[in-house]
């Protein structure tokens, strides 16, 4: 594993570096989603690890601590994060179950969520000495997928931390955590890029159209980059279409259409539309999608603010359930027609 950081990340390293004379037992690390906080945060426990620390607080990449962590076997670093987001081939401590857990995950869809029994695995880690009388780190994200009894699990911990445990999160939202949680952790905000600097990391990684696709990704250069390596605008397309042009045929057909595509992601491209609609009307100003700027000067021009709000309340509501529906299709054709009525 590399020490680099990303270069908007340089100042809250350094930054960060002041802490570690009086460690905190649990540090969250909050920002917005793609601007790189789980890998800042696995830089960190990493460096925390490291028995030849660099001045300016990077792991050395030399020790044999360093060999372990590269390796993803340190038997004083643990990594708690939601089934899905597992894709390497034997996470921490589960080595020999890889076949197994392959079998069993096939049958079913990964979990987004952190479980209870994650939580509860870190109990046996926690109670044992370390391995080479140093600290022993947790690094947990994102802190939102945490379920109901694993939060209260966690609870109990940070409550009582066990002696040279540092525990490391990163959240997205902080408003999805609870406050008993909140009110455990000395909270260290991550900064978004500003978009000069995401634009030319972007382009120093040899991204095309890279000014779209940041801006279509709020400015989070992570996702612009995930999003262009991709390389498909099609289903968003199909959406902004509707948004640029509404009807209740055309929001009826669309639904049935983008039934499958991530709804989190579809309530999110609207969200950045009724932004940049709200944003025209107030100040003449487009965030989010400059190339539909005809088509939302139009709309800007025809819905009430009233309206436009009560849109913008709505797409924040939806947002909030988009990962639990009951029925996709019946979800977007609600989302879609109330869209649709708002611009009649």
């Amino acid at each position: 594993m590399s020490n680099s950081i990303y270069p908007w990340q340089e100042a809250s390293w350094q930054q960060l570096q002041l802490l570690r004379q009086r460690m905190p037992h649990a540090i969250l690390f909050h920002g917005a989603a793609g601007i790189g906080k789980s890998d800042f945060i696995e830089r960190f426990a990493q460096g925390l690890l490291c028995e030849a620390v660099l001045p300016d607080g990077h792991a050395c990449g030399q020790c044999a601590s360093c060999g372990w962590f590269s390796q993803q076997n340190h038997p004083d670093y643990r990594r708690v994060r939601p089934e899905a987001l597992e894709d390497e081939p034997a996470a921490e401590g589960e080595e020999g179950e890889g076949e197994a857990k392959k079998t069993a995950k096939s049958t079913k869809a990964p979990s987004k969520e952190i479980k209870i029994e994650q939580i509860r695995n870190l109990a046996d880690f926690m109670n044992i000495s370390t391995h080479r009388q140093g600290l022993r780190v947790v690094v947990l994200y994102p802190a939102e997928a945490l379920n109901m009894p694993a939060s209260n699990a966690l609870l109990k911990t940070l409550e009582e931390p066990p002696p040279g445990t540092v525990f490391l999160l990163a959240s997205n939202s902080l408003d999805r955590l609870l406050p008993t949680i909140l009110s455990r952790c000395r909270k260290f905000a991550l900064p978004m890029p500003s978009h000069a600097e995401a634009l030319a990391w972007l382009k120093s990684q040899g991204v095309a159209d890279a000014d779209s696709w940041l801006r279509e990704q709020g400015g989070a250069p992570l996702a612009a980059m995930a999003q262009a390596e991709v390389g498909n605008r099609d289903d968003l397309e199909v959406l902004l279409q509707l948004l640029a042009h509404p009807s209740v045929e055309g929001a009826l057909k669309v639904a049935d259409k983008l039934q499958k595509v991530p709804l989190s992601a579809q309530v999110s491209w609207l969200q950045r539309w009724l932004y940049d609609v709200f944003s025209y009307k107030l100040a003449g100003n487009i965030r989010y999608y400059p190339r539909y700027q005809k088509e939302l000067a139009s709309l800007a021009g025809k819905i009430h603010v009233s309206r436009l709000l009560a849109a913008i309340k709505g797409a924040n509501e939806r947002r909030a359930t988009a990962d639990h529906p009951l029925s996709p299709k019946l979800f977007l054709e609600d989302m879609l027609l109330d869209y649709a009525a708002c611009c009649a």
